[in-house]
């Protein structure tokens, strides 16, 4: 961990009151050990030498010789005082020099502050005090010592800064933004000192910085405030808002990996059949077909012609979600059944794949252990990312379907803009979408040993 500089200042930072107890027993043994004295002597020994005006006079004459050379008009001020500072230098390398050896040949005078730590880890006392007081230091000792733990507080520690980054950028834009929250809400009849009064009951008359510090606190405590309008408590609101969406997305997610995967495999396993065409052409029309269009079309044929189907979403009717799952699902079925059969086809060409065939293997067995998971990554990869752009992108399926989610609600806000409210619900996706991240990271290392591997090795 000391060779890393950003854990060796984690250590220092985690260990801190340990480090200074350590610190300053070192320096007391230090002390008594004669290594002042051991100094001290050594110092005045080369001094009485004469050392330090031999370098001085040195310096000076090769000073003198270097600006003849060059034709320079130097001031003897200045060549004085470079000229003491080279043999300060040099004066100083000789008293190490000469203080190594000196250790070297007195076994007494030979203390380090590892050896010192060392040897007050074996007193039962101290280390029972170091465990009360330094117990950060020691968990982070023990995270660094696994790599699967350590793989997961990098990625965690990540996750910390890619939202408060988000949160950064999104506050500053809406900051910026030239609409006005307070004449939005209480309309255009709004007298001067009305807006004054909302903008300081807000906070929005406070400075950048100020509100900006307000908002990472908030979200340190999970309190964003009040909302602009309607004045309800935002985190309440988007915990009733956010899982709606965050279910449906889930839903969708796995009906859509269930179904385009098989899809991908046929599809890599019989190149150019009718099979591949039939499959990869409904990807292409999935991927081609808005999300709004397609959940109108749904509207008009199952709910108002047919009558199967509810077409608004009702959470106490499991069949509303059916539509919404489905449309949300298409797209995400068609770019993971294109991206299983490319990585596959690639995969099935590969010299390992031929020389398990030549082992005698069946195809299925070369098929799903050697093909299928070594084709995995970029899918996983894909199906991240999709998730990502399905929870942020759900707005426009909510509008259609009447979902009262996370994006239609941030839509609505947006428009105000009401601040907090659309700072909660943005949070609260980035740090779903960092977490499913730090998941797909973890399958990486799961599917493929080249990862597992490096981590070990990292």
């Amino acid at each position: 961990m000391l060779f890393h500089p950003t854990y060796r200042l984690l250590l220092l930072l985690a260990g801190a009151p340990v480090n200074l107890i350590v610190y300053a027993v070192y320096l007391y043994r230090k002390a008594g050990h004669g290594y002042r004295e051991a100094v001290e002597e050594t110092t005045n020994r080369l001094l009485q030498s004469g050392l330090k005006d031999r370098l001085l006079q040195e310096a000076r004459e090769q000073l003198v010789r270097k600006h003849r050379f060059f034709g320079q008009s130097v001031s003897e001020e200045r060549t004085e005082r470079e000229a003491a500072a080279i043999a300060a230098r040099k004066f100083e390398a000789a008293l190490k020099e000469q203080l190594a050896k000196r250790l070297a040949e007195d076994t007494r005078l030979q203390l380090s502050f590892s050896e010192t730590y060392r040897s007050l880890a074996g007193n039962p006392l101290f280390l029972a005090l170091s465990l009360v007081i330094g117990w950060p230091m020691y968990l982070l000792m023990a995270l660094y010592a696994n790599p699967y733990s350590k793989y997961i507080a990098e990625r965690l520690f990540m996750t910390v800064l890619v939202i408060f980054g988000v949160a950064f950028i999104v506050f500053t834009i809406l900051y910026i933004s030239p609409m006005n929250p307070a004449a939005n809400i209480l309309g255009e009849t709004a007298t001067a000192e009305q807006i004054a009064a909302f903008n300081q009951m807000y906070g929005l008359d406070q400075p950048y910085l100020v509100q900006l510090w307000d908002t990472f606190r908030g979200i340190l405590t999970f309190d964003l405030g009040k909302s602009f309008a309607g004045n309800e408590n935002v985190t309440t609101a988007i915990a009733n808002k956010f899982p709606v969406t965050l279910t449906l997305t889930v839903i969708s997610t796995l009906i859509a990996v269930v179904i385009a995967l098989p899809i991908g495999i046929i599809s890599a396993t019989r190149p150019n059949s009718f099979f591949d065409y039939t499959f990869m052409f409904i990807a292409l029309l999935g991927l081609s077909i808005p999300n709004f269009w397609q959940g109108l079309i749904f509207i008009l044929n199952f709910s108002i012609k047919l009558s199967w189907l509810p077409a608004t979403y009702n959470p106490d009717n499991w069949l509303s979600a059916i539509m919404p799952i489905v449309v949300l699902g298409t797209g995400l079925t068609a770019a993971v059944a294109r991206m299983t059969r490319s990585s596959t086809l690639e995969v099935i060409h590969e010299d390992y794949i031929t020389t398990a065939k030549a082992k005698g293997l069946s195809r299925r067995q070369v098929l799903w252990k050697h093909a299928v998971g070594n084709a995995l990554i970029p899918i996983i990869t894909v199906i991240g990312l999709q998730f990502g752009g399905m929870l942020g992108g759900a707005a426009v399926t909510e509008k259609v379907f009447n979902i009262s989610g996370i994006g239609s609600y941030i839509v609505d806000k947006q428009f105000i803009p009401d601040i907090p409210s659309i700072m909660a619900g943005v949070v609260y996706t980035a740090i779903t979408i960092s977490i499913v991240n730090v998941i797909v990271d973890l399958m990486y290392a799961f599917f493929d040993p080249r990862i597992r591997s490096k981590m070990k090795q990292y």
